[in-house]
């Protein structure tokens, strides 16, 4: 009798630990791939500040010549300005 409860026992705690072991080894598993994300959208940005930065210096020194639009002159502060003498 007492060597059926040991071995229910035994094989409960054994059952436990497998189950820490897969969680741990998922988890750890997880953390990778939320890492490799990470460091793929942290590529993306730098390609693109790169690609902003060789256009910014590409286009040093033009100038550009847009269309106003009505809305944004009727929602622009004007400010008066007075000679001073």
């Amino acid at each position: 009798m007492t060597l059926l409860a040991i071995t229910t026992v035994f094989r409960t705690v054994l059952i436990i630990i497998g189950i820490i072991v897969v969680l741990r080894v998922v988890g750890r598993m997880m953390i990778a791939k939320r890492n490799l994300d990470e460091e793929k959208e942290m590529l993306r940005r730098q390609r693109e500040n790169e690609h902003l930065a060789a256009e910014t210096k590409r286009n040093f020194g033009k100038t550009t010549i847009g269309k106003v639009d009505r809305k944004s002159l009727d929602n622009a502060e004007f400010t008066d300005f007075e000679e001073v003498k």
